[in-house]
């Protein structure tokens, strides 16, 4: 909890209002088979937070009534989840695009031999967490041999003809800066990439994205320790562009933890700051029912500059595209 104490001050983040509901991303858990440095849901092998079959029915009830768009599947692991493919196959049943937010690294674990052929059959989109195209810093952000297990799983699915031109089978890639600075351009950075990966690797993607790293958990903790918390939001905050407010994430998303209980975005949830709605203390899925929400007032505090400084960065990449 000490990286989310001075997040917790009055913030003078401009108000936000939610638009129509077009994502559901769904948090499965914080289980994870990685322990990186940027994660800011703390995720690791040792977390025991999991979705229930009761909760995961819950989440797929939702998604039958409310005939969602878009199913963004994240963790931890979200494979890890026991219910994960039982998700997947119910939002694919009704014509939801669905989102894998995949390691790589879990392509190669016990008992998940056939999930890159599972993400094939039906479509799945995956957003793959590559933090570098090198080596050394993917390491020693993520952890040793973590780069060429990440690169076998891509070329794993670049055999199902993921990134393909025309296949239909999306692959996009995630940057996330090594330290306590925002992203690059996303245009000549994603450029870099497919340059350095395609001649070195073979690989091939469809686009990248680059996140800001969020000052909250592991990363946050991080910053405290360094003595760089305080510089890190002061860049935030300076960096702030106001034309970012129209597109960030939290304006068309809806934020789902492990238990069921929602929020206005992931960051929201890692910091326990829940969707208000009726002034109830917390709402879960199941309350959410016939309940439109377009209106209701969106929960802000100082880190949501991170999504709205310099190019902004939502789970999307970077919202001023070049």
């Amino acid at each position: 909890m000490l990286a989310t104490l001075p997040l917790l001050e009055q913030t003078r983040f401009p108000a936000l209002r939610r638009d129509t509901l077009e994502t559901l991303q769904v948090n499965l858990g914080y289980l994870c088979n990685q322990q990186c440095l940027h994660c800011h849901v703390n995720a690791g092998p040792r977390r025991t937070e999991i979705m229930t079959r009761e909760t995961a029915d819950q989440v797929m009830a939702y998604l039958r009534a409310s005939n969602i768009g878009t199913v963004d599947l994240t963790g931890g692991a979200p494979e890890l989840n026991p219910h994960f493919r039982d998700i997947v196959l119910a939002a694919r049943a009704q014509g939801s695009r669905v989102i894998d937010r995949c390691n790589l690294t879990i392509l190669e674990q016990p008992g998940q031999d056939d999930l890159a052929d599972f993400l094939a059959a039906q479509h799945v989109e995956v957003t793959a967490s590559l933090p570098c195209y090198l080596e050394d810093n993917v390491d020693r952000q993520r952890g040793k041999g973590v780069f060429n297990a990440s690169i076998r799983g891509l070329q794993r699915l670049n055999a199902l003809d993921y990134g393909g031109a025309d296949s239909g089978l999306i692959l996009n890639l995630v940057y996330n800066p090594q330290g306590p600075a925002l992203p690059p351009a996303q245009a000549p950075l994603q450029a870099a990439y497919k340059k350095h990966l395609a001649d070195e690797y073979g690989v091939v993607f469809n686009q990248l994205f680059t996140l800001a790293n969020m000052p909250i958990q592991r990363f946050g903790s991080t910053l405290l320790s360094k003595g760089q918390f305080a510089d890190y939001m002061a860049l935030l905050r300076a960096s702030h562009q106001d034309a970012n407010l129209a597109s960030v994430m939290c304006r068309n998303l809806l934020s789902i933890d492990w238990q069921g209980y929602v929020y206005d975005c992931d960051f929201n949830q890692m910091l326990g700051l829940p969707l208000r709605l009726n002034g109830r203390p917390r709402t879960h899925i199941k309350d959410l029912m016939g309940v439109n929400l377009t209106g209701n007032p969106i929960v802000v505090k100082d880190h949501c500059y991170g999504c709205t400084a310099g190019q902004g960065s939502s789970c999307g990449g970077a919202l001023v595209k070049d």
